[in-house]
Parts: structure tokens; C-alpha cells; sequence
């Protein structure tokens, strides 16, 4: 194998040999009418090769692979010495007199960029932008042979060494190798992304662009002209004031230099040449098949491309296979689920789900394109959007702006269904919701008892018919009208005893303590199960130290073990089904994770008295009967206040009749999916034991279709799961916007708001009252360690949060509506609460003083 190609003879298929950048710049080269600067590549056999002539470096690798990778001081110490093991290995003489030879070819004298070109580098899904060195006009054999080993040290630099050990990557699976070009001296050099790297508009390009090096740049010498395109036309640009530049010595090596004031506002390219650009950059981006982030160069000969690598950041988009203009929303704002799922949990949800679903970047989206052109159906859905989460509503109103994105469709056209007839209103009777969730636990009964008899394809024909009941269970028209009914009721009350008493939100208190609420109870059940465990200090002591899940066993041989041991399998029996993050199938439930729910348990035990669950429950009934008082008693006083009252306690009785079940659809779905997951990973095992697979969960990497196939075959494409663990790795980096559309832009919404204090934190105010404490930002439920009084500031609450609900003073997430389930538990426990705060997890850090206006829709942070 030699150890130097020249750039002609590699392309993408040789990033094992040359590198991402130089795999790049090879395929680069071969595009029709893009130009790249001559070249060489050092293979990553000779960095393997030098590599090997220490064998001291072996033992430097173990110690770092073993640092914390926030231990910035032990990274910076040991990497800094493995870079002065590697420059201080002589090149042996064969690899030299290979270099010697490739750069005679150029010119011996010609001067070089000598550039790092890493296997983990220029990915689909890591970009390594800036990790490892460049070197620029070097001069000479002797001084490119000592600019090689430096780039070949480079891999060692602490960013790169860092940046690997926070993506996972082991040191040995990554090499080196390096480029060595033509130095071109620009008149003019930048970047071009050929899609908008902040809006993720595929449709725009951007040039960023300066005098001389494009070093001026990368460096932030200088700030650049901006240019905008947009269909081969300029739209935009900002020229800016370019005092420096950065250019070659005839010696070698660089110099920042002043421009002359007269140029130093000119633009460093003129209109055609940007549209030119931009030209060149689509016939990259097409080579490669996804928007590209390019280094270019103008000199006399035109424009020379000298490096183009994916970008990384962008969020992908569904897709349709058409060329029309889509709109999608997302499914995890309103789920309360935003992280990354594995495939097996996308189709699953996809297949049980009541509505077509679009996956991208491991996140589901419902496209309502359709329901947007209707000025009919367009009018409900905003009207629906704004009320539960107003930021999706503002995306959806931007997109609609924009002329002729989304197509008028008249009323009467196939602008999708017809609006939903308003249905029968049903009774304000308890029975009601009794009655569905009696057929809701019969119809789960049924599949607990049919299931345990289904195996190997059968299991998954079963499971294709059982998901059709699932749906029909969902669809049933009374569970439909129980959960409009309790939201409509509370949309009445907040809107009509604004308009009468001037009051803001007053349903918030109305709903305290609802009955037939599962999340709420289930919140309060813990605190139950704390109070068995209580009195008993070994126990106490036991789960303080607890690590593994199989701690229930272990209970039993303590004093007071016994029951608290039948305290917590009582509790996971009714609620062990639940996790974070449960619309996902593949995560792992309190059932197969008990320590989960430790941290809470012990949080209940240390932070209240015994029988707080009942004493809670009840102070919450009495408020809400004090407020409904007071509200008819405040309405009889104003003119026409009989019929006003009337009115106001027929809906004050629906809501408290109809909105705690709001919450139990999402149990009775959740209950099936842990049936489901305990046939499905029998199967995996099945897989395991027959060395079709190495591990059971692989077949969350899987499809149900491709996990059919599998059982069916008892085959396993290994590959395949390989891949898609690393693409779930970096969708898990990705943070998906409210709103999306087919040109890639991502809209998150705004709250266009001029009534709250400078500074303060905007959100959605869902359930009323003020309240100042201690923040804790917690990102996990498992690291929970809250004391009386605290703020729970986190991304999202699903329901398996609410256990953490009933030992905090308020909540903010980043995430969430006025009908979405940590909105729904905030009012039942009344916790002033502001959902929807863009970034809180940042901007509010551990342990800051807040104030929670969750009746105004703020939060401000204390000094």
C-alpha cells in the first residue's frame, strides 16, 4: 500500500485511507467545473507507521481513554504530551523520500497548505470543524516533512481530544492522514453554506466572505460580507467594515495586513460573482446529496474550492418523495417527548397512532399542509394550535406569510376532511368516565390473557390486529367527547370569567384535586409508599446506596424490608409501565428500572409528614370548592348574575367531571405498549439465544416490519444496526423546532409580547399563582434531590414526572401547552407553573432564586 495518492485517484469510498477531508476533496475534484488546488495525500498507513515506532504512546492512549472528559487539566496535560511523542519521531526515510517525490511533482519549492485530514472528520454526522491543524504557505521539503508530523500530533490537540471523548469515539478507531496542496493566494476568500445554517432553509445559500486568507475569517480577524441568494438572485447583504487581511509571505507562512481605507467597505465580491458561487456550491452539494458548508477561494483563475463538508447541524427533513411544499408540526411538542426515538419506537407509534406520521431525525411530524390551504379547517387548527401551545401557532402564521407557500384550497375543495361535526354533547355525569375506563381495563385484560399464547410470526400478526384495537379503543366517539368535554369546559371558564370578574385563568383552581386523575394519583401514591418506608431507618439507609435494579430482593432481609418491599411492587404493579420519554417503546420502564424511582422516594421520605398524600388531595378539594364560591357568589352580584351563575357552575361541575380523565388515554396507551414490549424483547431473546443477535435490544435499531422479517428469516443485516445507532447518536445532538417545512426551515415561534419586566423569561402561563424559590434544573428524573420549596426547571414533563410534582413549589419547562400533561398535574397539585420558556434549561442555572408568574406568563430571575 503506498503511503502517498495523488488527490486524483481518491473519492469518498477512502476516508479509511486519506481521511474525511482528503476523501472529500478527491470527490471534489471529479465534479465537472469545480476546481481544486493540485495536490497530495499522506496516507493514514504512515501515521500508523510512525505511531508504531513508539510503543510508549499505547500507554498514553489507555490513560486518557480512562479521563473524565471534563477533567480539562488532566487532557490538557496528557494530550499536550502525546503531541510531543509524535513530532518527535523521525520520519523514516522510505515515507520521506514518498513526500519528497509527490512534491516534486508540484513544484519542490512551490508553496503548500499542509492540512490534518482525520477518518472521523467531514461525517455525515460530525463535522470535526476545527479539531485538528492547518498549515499554511509552507515552503520546501524539510519544512512540509515537519508540518506532516505536526498535523499527525494535531489529532491530540485537547479540543479534538475532548470533542472525541463527548461523542463516544475511541482514540485507536481514529487516524490521521494529511493533505498537502498548491497554496493558492486569494484576491477574495470564505464560506459558503449552501443552506441556511441558522434557519435551515434548504432553498437559501449564504456567502461569508473577505479580503486575502480565508484565515481572517475562521479567526474572527475580521467580520465578514454576508451575502444572501435565493433562486440565483442576491436578496440580501451586509458589507462590512474589513480593516485586516490575512496574506502569504514570499518566505512562508502568513501575516495579517491593513487594507486600505478606500477598500475596506467594498464588497469583496460583486453580485455575479456570489451567484457564480453559489452555482458551483449546488453542484457540490448535489455530488454529495446533502447541503454543503464550503471554503472557496477567488484568485485570477477563477474560483478554487479548498475544502466541503456536510453541515452537520441541520435539521433533517421528512420525506415525501414529492416536489410539493409541506408543513409539519411536531408530535413530541405536543407528547412531551422532544428527545430522539429508536426506529422500533417511531413505527410502533407510527402504527398505533391515529394519524399519518412523517419521521426526521428520529422525531415524528404530522403534516398539515392540507388543513392550512382550507381557510375552514385553517381557522380550527390555529385556533387549536393557539390555545395549547401559542409558538406553534406564530411558526404556523409565519409560514402562511410567506406568499404562496401554502396553497388556497376553497372550503369546498380537497383541502383534506371536513371540519369535525360538533359532536353530541354527552352528560355531565361521572358514570361516563367510568364507564370508559372499565372498557379501556377490560379491553387491556383481553390482551395480557391472548398474547401469552403468541410467539415468532404469529406474535406479530397478533400485534398487527391488536393495534387496530388499540386505535378503535382511542377512537371511540365518548373518549373523544370526555376529553373535549373537560377542555372545552376550561376554555369556557377562563374565557368568560376573564370577560365577567376580570380574572385570569380562574379554572386553574376550579380543576384542584379533579377525581379519576391517574397522573395525579399516581404522584401521590408515592407519597404513600414513602410513608411505609419511613419508619424504618435501615431501609432508609439501604436505598440511599442503592445501584442496582434488583434491589426489591434484597428489602426483604432488612427490618421493615418486607413491606417496603410490597409498598413498591403494589406501586409498580398500577404505574410500573411508566418511564420518561414513554411514548418510546425502547425506554427502559420503572418496572425494569425500579432505581428510578429511588432518588423521589427518598426526597418523600426526608421532605414530608406521614398521610401527605391524603392531606394534599383534600386541601386541594377544599380550595377548588372555596373558589367555586366565591366565583358564583361574585357573579350573582352583577347584572344578569343568576343566568351567569348558572352557566358558570353547569361548567365548573363538567370540568371537574371531565378533566381529570384527560389524562388517562396516554395510561391506557402506555399500559399496552409495556404489553407489547415484554412479547416483542421474549422475541429479541428468541434472536439472542439463536445468534441472530448479539444483544436483545438491538431490535430497537429495527422497524416492527424489519423485526418481523427478522424472526420470519433469522436474519440480521449487522450493518444496518450499526448505522443506525450512530444516526440515532446524532439525532440525540439535534433539537426539533415546533414547526418545520419542506424547504428545511425550522420555526420555533415567538411570543410577540410587550407586557412583562426587561429581562424576564417569556413562556405560557398554565396554571395561576406566584411563587419564589430555589431553581433546580434537572434534566433526569434519576438525579432528582429536591428540598421543600424548590422549582423544577426542566425540557419537558411527561407524565412520569408527576411523582416529582408533589414535592416542589412550582415548575418551567421549555416544552409544553395549556392541555399537555405536566400542564394538567401543575393545576391539579396547584403549582404556579410557565411552560414553553425557550431555553430555560440555560438561561436559568441550578440553584438561582426565581419568581414564577404562572398566571402572567413569566419568569424572572433574582438577584
Amino acid at each position: 500500500m503506498p503511503y502517498v495518492w495523488d488527490l486524483q485517484e481518491v473519492d469518498e469510498t477512502r476516508v479509511a485511507v486519506v481521511g474525511g477531508k482528503g476523501a472529500h476533496l478527491g470527490g471534489l475534484s471529479r465534479i465537472d467545473g469545480i476546481h481544486v488546488p493540485a495536490g497530495f495525500c499522506v496516507t493514514t498507513d504512515a501515521f500508523r507507521r510512525i505511531m508504531a515506532e513508539a510503543p510508549s504512546i499505547d500507554d498514553l492512549l489507555d490513560q486518557l481513554s480512562r479521563l473524565d472528559p471534563d477533567d480539562r487539566e488532566a487532557i490538557r496535560t496528557l494530550s499536550a504530551r502525546i503531541r510531543r511523542t509524535i513530532e518527535g519521531i523521525a520520519i523514516p526515510g522510505d515515507l520521506a523520500a514518498a513526500v519528497t517525490r509527490a512534491l516534486a511533482r508540484l513544484g519542490e519549492e512551490t508553496a503548500c497548505a499542509v492540512r490534518s485530514s482525520a477518518t472521523a472528520e467531514d461525517l455525515p454526522t460530525a463535522s470535526f470543524a476545527g479539531q485538528q491543524d492547518t498549515y499554511l504557505n509552507v515552503v520546501g521539503p524539510t519544512a512540509v516533512l515537519q508540518h506532516i508530523s505536526r498535523c499527525w500530533a494535531s489529532l491530540f490537540t485537547e479540543r479534538a481530544v475532548t470533542y472525541r471523548q463527548r461523542n463516544g469515539i475511541d482514540h485507536r478507531t481514529v487516524h490521521m492522514a494529511v493533505v498537502v496542496q498548491r497554496m493558492v493566494f486569494p484576491h477574495a476568500a470564505g464560506i459558503l453554506f449552501t443552506a441556511d445554517p441558522v434557519t435551515g432553509n434548504r432553498k437559501v445559500a449564504t456567502v461569508d466572505a473577505g479580503f486575502g486568507l480565508g484565515e481572517a475569517l475562521v479567526s474572527g480577524l475580521v467580520n465578514p460580507d454576508v451575502f444572501t441568494v435565493r433562486d440565483g438572485e442576491v436578496v440580501a447583504k451586509a458589507i462590512a467594515a474589513k480593516e485586516r487581511a490575512v496574506h502569504a509571505l514570499p518566505t512562508g507562512g502568513t501575516r495579517e495586513v491593513a487594507i486600505d481605507a478606500q477598500r475596506q467597505e467594498q464588497p469583496s465580491l460583486t453580485d455575479a460573482q456570489v451567484v457564480r458561487l453559489v452555482q458551483l456550491g449546488r453542484r457540490i452539494e448535489a455530488h454529495f446529496g446533502r447541503p454543503q458548508d464550503i471554503e472557496w477561494c477567488l484568485a485570477d483563475d477563477g474560483f478554487q474550492i479548498v475544502q466541503s463538508r456536510p453541515i452537520t447541524t441541520l435539521f433533517p427533513i421528512p420525506e415525501t418523495g414529492d416536489q410539493e411544499n409541506h408543513v409539519y408540526v411536531s408530535v413530541g411538542h405536543q407528547q412531551m417527548m422532544t428527545d430522539a426515538m429508536k426506529p422500533l419506537g417511531l413505527s410502533m407509534w407510527q402504527l398505533t397512532a391515529m394519524m399519518p406520521m412523517h419521521e426526521a431525525a428520529g422525531r415524528l411530524f404530522v403534516d398539515v399542509t392540507r388543513r392550512l390551504a382550507s381557510p375552514a379547517s385553517r381557522a380550527a387548527l390555529l385556533d387549536l394550535m393557539g390555545r395549547g401551545d401559542p409558538l406553534v401557532r406564530d411558526a404556523l402564521e409565519t409560514v402562511l406569510d410567506r406568499d404562496g407557500f401554502v396553497p388556497s384550497l376553497p372550503d369546498t375543495g380537497p383541502g383534506g376532511p371536513p371540519p369535525r361535526a360538533a359532536a353530541a354533547p354527552i352528560e355531565t355525569d361521572p358514570a361516563v368516565v367510568t364507564e370508559l375506563i372499565e372498557r379501556s381495563e377490560a379491553s387491556i385484560a383481553a390482551l395480557e390473557r391472548d398474547i401469552r399464547t403468541k410467539s415468532g410470526p404469529a406474535l406479530f400478526d397478533f400485534l398487527l390486529e391488536a393495534f387496530e384495537e388499540h386505535k378503535r379503543v382511542l377512537s371511540d366517539p365518548l373518549n373523544f367527547q370526555a376529553i373535549m368535554a373537560g377542555m372545552e369546559a376550561t376554555w369556557w371558564l377562563n374565557d368568560q370569567l376573564q370577560e365577567w370578574l376580570g380574572e385570569k385563568n380562574a379554572a386553574d383552581t376550579l380543576t384542584l384535586s379533579a377525581p379519576d386523575n391517574v397522573t395525579s394519583e399516581m404522584g401521590l401514591a408515592l407519597l404513600d409508599v414513602a410513608d411505609v418506608i419511613r419508619p424504618h431507618p435501615e431501609v432508609v439507609a439501604f436505598l440511599q446506596g442503592v445501584e442496582d435494579d434488583a434491589f426489591l430482593d434484597e428489602l426483604a432481609k432488612l427490618a421493615g424490608g418486607t413491606e417496603a418491599r410490597d409498598a413498591i411492587e403494589t406501586y409498580l404493579d398500577r404505574y410500573g409501565m411508566r418511564c420518561v420519554g414513554e411514548i418510546d417503546i425502547t425506554r427502559p420502564r420503572w418496572r425494569e428500572r425500579p432505581t428510578t424511582l429511588v432518588p423521589v422516594i427518598l426526597d418523600n421520605v426526608r421532605n414530608f409528614e406521614p398521610g401527605a398524600a391524603e392531606r394534599r388531595f383534600e386541601e386541594g378539594r377544599l380550595k377548588a370548592q372555596k373558589k367555586e364560591q366565591d366565583v358564583l357568589s361574585r357573579l350573582r352580584a352583577l347584572p344578569d348574575g343568576d343566568r351567569k351563575a348558572d352557566e358558570a357552575k353547569r361548567m365548573i361541575d363538567r370540568v371537574r367531571t371531565f378533566i381529570g380523565y384527560r389524562e388517562y388515554p396516554k395510561y391506557g396507551i402506555v399500559s399496552r405498549y409495556f404489553v407489547y414490549k415484554q412479547a416483542l424483547l421474549a422475541e429479541a431473546e428468541r434472536l439472542v439465544r439463536a445468534d441472530v443477535l448479539p444483544e436483545k435490544e438491538d431490535v430497537f435499531y429495527l422497524t416492527f416490519q424489519e423485526f418481523h422479517d427478522a424472526v420470519r428469516s433469522k436474519q440480521v443485516d449487522a450493518r444496518l444496526i450499526q448505522q443506525r445507532k450512530d444516526a440515532f447518536r446524532s439525532y440525540e445532538a439535534l433539537t426539533p423546532p415546533r414547526v418545520l417545512t419542506s424547504d428545511g426551515e425550522a420555526l420555533t415561534g415567538a411570543y410577540r409580547r410587550d407586557d412583562v419586566p426587561a429581562g424576564a423569561l417569556i413562556g405560557l402561563p398554565v396554571s395561576a399563582g406566584t411563587i419564589e424559590g430555589r431553581a433546580r434544573v434537572i434534566l433526569d428524573m434519576a438525579d432528582a434531590d429536591l428540598e421543600a420549596g424548590d422549582i423544577l426547571v426542566t425540557t419537558y414533563t411527561d407524565p412520569s414526572w408527576s411523582p416529582l410534582f408533589v414535592g416542589i413549589t412550582g415548575l418551567v419547562t421549555e416544552v409544553g401547552g395549556l392541555m399537555t400533561h405536566g400542564a394538567v398535574i401543575a393545576r391539579e397539585y396547584g403549582l404556579p407553573a410557565v411552560v414553553g420558556v425557550e431555553q430555560a434549561t440555560r438561561r436559568i442555572r441550578d440553584g438561582q432564586r426565581i419568581r414564577v408568574h404562572g398566571t402572567d406568563g413569566y419568569v424572572e430571575i433574582l438577584p
